[in-house]
């Protein structure tokens, strides 16, 4: 799991770090990259942020942001 830009650990409003080993983008399957700034798990591969909201991963692709190039 890359870990770029990333803050490792739980952190006040984070995601625990066993639930980021175990999630996965619901488009590509790959790994999440964890991105405590904006408070979303990033998916390079297929180049959306999913929302964390409450703590919460919102891991529904229409809800997902989508990355610039």
């Amino acid at each position: 799991m890359t870990n770029t830009n990333l803050t490792p650990g739980s952190t006040e409003r984070g995601i625990d770090p066993k639930l980021l080993e175990l999630l996965v983008c619901p488009v590509t399957k790959s790994t999440l990259d964890y991105d405590a700034v904006h408070q979303e798990l990033v998916s390079r591969p297929a180049r959306l942020a999913y929302p964390i909201r409450d703590g919460i991963p919102i891991m529904l692709p229409e809800e997902a942001r989508r990355l610039d190039d």
